[in-house]
């Protein structure tokens, strides 16, 4: 997986470790003493939120997940018609959080855990939303 981040993208993010679950991460490098448990837990979870990456660019969300095997999700904005986003307490604090994206029923096209400054999304979807004319709004 390439980490170089697109230079046209408006949000070009993974998910975040230590911001999205502090006391996890803090527990995990205490744990780093206990036979090297620690190492294998944060190796594992870099590994996990690497193989997650949201990008927006100009009309088009772009969700890819996976490191050997890969999943791409691609969007238009104009298809989309709710973005959810869930924060406890800490993630508000620590500007992180759960986003949800809709386009058609009840069930999200899909959801990505632990992605830094998650209002920012939703207000940039928001606000191309409203810019589009087939939107009618």
């Amino acid at each position: 997986m390439s980490d170089t981040l697109d230079p046209d993208a408006v949000y070009d993010a993974h998910p975040s470790m230590f911001r999205n679950h502090p006391f996890g991460f803090i527990l995990s490098v205490l744990l780093i003493a206990a036979f090297g448990l620690g190492i294998i837990i944060l190796l594992w979870w870099y590994l996990q939120t690497r193989a997650t990456r949201l990008r927006l660019s100009g009309r088009d969300i772009h969700l890819e997940r996976g490191l050997l095997n890969k999943e791409h999700i691609d969007l238009d904005i104009s298809q989309v018609r709710t973005v959810r986003v869930k924060q406890s307490l800490i993630n508000r604090m620590l500007s992180t959080g759960k986003i949800e994206v809709f386009t058609t029923g009840d069930n999200p096209e899909f959801t990505v855990t632990g992605m830094p400054d998650p209002n920012f999304v939703r207000d940039f979807i928001r606000t191309r939303m409203r810019a589009d004319p087939d939107q009618g709004g």
